[in-house]
């Protein structure tokens, strides 16, 4: 097969080079110095589970270069899914899988608006990773796992093509039964965790330790959930209190991409997660206190940052 990494940050990075250097055939498309880097020097991959150097079958910025292919993978952010959609069009075949694995709760609904549905899985990663270096992917917490399913919960033929890929890997998959639950249960501890991490600088284990911090982090999670189970996802009731476990057992000093993306002053994912609640809270008539608040106060700076970078 021939596998697409749409985005080569921490994500696309680390999987993306997984792959690669298990003797696939693996294109990267990144930008820049980054670029220049992976093409000097290969992708360098410094990792918690040994350190790697993949060699890609192609490095390009240009989509016109890269051959028809089968399975891409779309690693951007959030707020860049629509327009790495477009920009795959050319290369997709009748059998091409696109799985996007981003934070969010809605990259599969971004694709398929774009694309046809026939393309399409849902998908989700679970790392903490970065780009250390031009060149340089650093993954310095959490077992590397990458879940997947059919967005209409089937059971399918691509879906073990696609596993045998990424066992071929070495890195952890599942095959999801569920893939939306999966998903909003990502996005309620990625969503939870981010935003009021941006806004008090502290990191997922202060903020747990902290009592009123917490409260604001269950308050948080609890609202996404109201949402999501008015969406019709088949979210289990004990949902919240699971996550806050999940919070509990992070690294002390572990923080999320998007909370270091908005302290530093780059655009972030707010829009996508805390701002995603607010605006289907309106549209359900859900309350979400908690989510709005984070969601204001980090506005301006998210703003600032996207002005900066035009």
């Amino acid at each position: 097969m021939h596998i697409v990494i749409i985005g080569v940050g921490g994500v696309g990075g680390y999987f993306g080079g997984k792959i690669s250097h298990s003797g696939q055939k693996v294109t990267l498309v990144a930008r820049g110095k980054h670029l220049e880097a992976i093409k000097k020097n290969g992708l360098q991959v410094k990792s918690i589970d040994g350190d790697f150097v993949a060699k890609p079958f192609m490095v390009t910025d240009a989509i016109e270069e890269i051959e028809m292919v089968d399975l891409v993978l779309i690693c951007t952010k959030s707020w860049q899914v629509s327009q790495a959609a477009e920009l795959i069009k050319p290369i997709l075949k009748e059998e091409t899988i696109v799985i996007p694995l981003q934070n969010g709760a809605d990259n599969a609904e971004r694709l398929l608006s774009v694309l046809d549905a026939k393309h399409i899985l849902g998908g989700l990663c679970k790392i903490y990773s970065k780009i250390e270096a031009p060149g340089v992917i650093s993954h310095f917490g959490h077992s590397p796992e990458v879940v997947y399913g059919e967005t209409d919960k089937s059971s399918t033929e691509r879906l073990l093509k696609v596993k045998e890929v990424f066992d071929k890997a070495g890195f952890n998959n599942t095959i999801s039964k569920d893939i939306y639950v999966d998903i909003w249960s990502k996005f309620m501890f990625i969503a939870t965790v981010s935003g009021l991490g941006a806004l008090t600088r502290a990191t997922i284990g202060e903020m747990y330790e902290n009592q009123k911090t917490r409260q604001i982090l269950e308050q948080t999670a609890t609202e996404i959930y109201e949402v999501g189970k008015a969406k019709g996802v088949a979210l289990q009731k004990d949902l919240v209190d699971r996550i806050m476990m999940f919070i509990s057992k992070q690294p002390y000093d572990s923080t999320a991409s998007t909370q270091r993306d908005i302290i530093e002053g780059r655009p972030s994912e707010l829009d996508n997660f805390n701002g995603f609640i607010v605006k289907e809270g309106k549209k359900l008539g859900i309350a979400t206190p908690a989510n709005t608040f984070v969601y204001s106060c980090l506005q301006p700076m998210e703003t600032k940052a996207r002005l900066a970078k035009n």
